[in-house]
């Protein structure tokens, strides 16, 4: 199994930070009505709060801007993903519509306010670290440019950086073909919810991506 673990200087200068750890076997086929009429439901219950926005300032949210700024990088030009879901929802834009894994890890982030890594294990090459991005590390985002890496929180395998608390990397996306994922949970805040959340992460792979022989350990 890909064992995961947290860089002590990142552990250092972000001292709460957490991980939740998922690996699974899955299908990725497109989402089932089901699943992305959970989606919309999730987007639409954020205009029923008194106050929508103030979603963006809740606690998850601004642990994960702390922790930006604690390793250097600017949380206004680069957001945590689970921030840039939430204002792409705000904007009434809904959200991403991929195959039913990655749309369930939407949906998750969406609902815990926390940034999720997802990653198919047979593009991993051995473990991996969870720490900061070095001076001229940079990899192509999921339909984005090359990533600035520098200072950003990272995970990286033996082949150099992959995955980003921001976006992701094409090298170890998933996609149609996917069947064992690997998908982290990142939590700048404590790991008080972690295990809640990769509870609701594995219960709806199982029942919208024929989800089974989970593995689930937080860090």
């Amino acid at each position: 199994m890909t064992t995961v673990t947290i860089d002590e200087d990142l552990r250092r200068k972000c001292p709460r930070v957490a991980l939740a750890c998922i690996t699974a076997t899955v299908t990725a086929h497109p989402a089932l009505f089901e699943l992305t009429a959970e989606i919309s439901a999730a987007a639409q219950k954020l205009f029923g709060l008194a106050d929508p926005k103030a979603v963006l300032e809740s606690a998850p949210i601004t642990a994960t801007r702390r922790g930006y700024k604690a390793l250097g990088k600017d949380p206004a030009r680069y957001r945590g993903s689970a921030e840039a879901l939430l204002r792409r929802a705000l904007a009434n834009k809904g959200l991403p519509q991929i195959n039913a894994v990655v749309d369930v890890i939407n949906l998750v982030s969406v609902e815990s306010r926390l940034p999720i890594g997802l990653y198919d294990l047979a593009r991993v090459r051995g473990d991996v670290v969870f720490r900061a991005g070095r001076a001229g590390e940079t990899y192509k985002g999921i339909g984005k440019y090359d990533l600035n890496l520098e200072n950003l929180p990272i995970f990286a395998d033996a082949d150099g950086p992959h995955g980003s608390a921001t976006s992701d990397s094409e090298r170890t996306m998933v996609t149609a073909e996917t069947t064992r994922i690997l998908a982290i949970i990142v939590s700048f805040g404590g790991s008080e919810t972690l295990e809640r959340y990769a509870q609701r992460t594995t219960a709806l792979l199982e029942r919208y991506a024929a989800g089974r022989d989970f593995v689930s350990r937080i860090v």
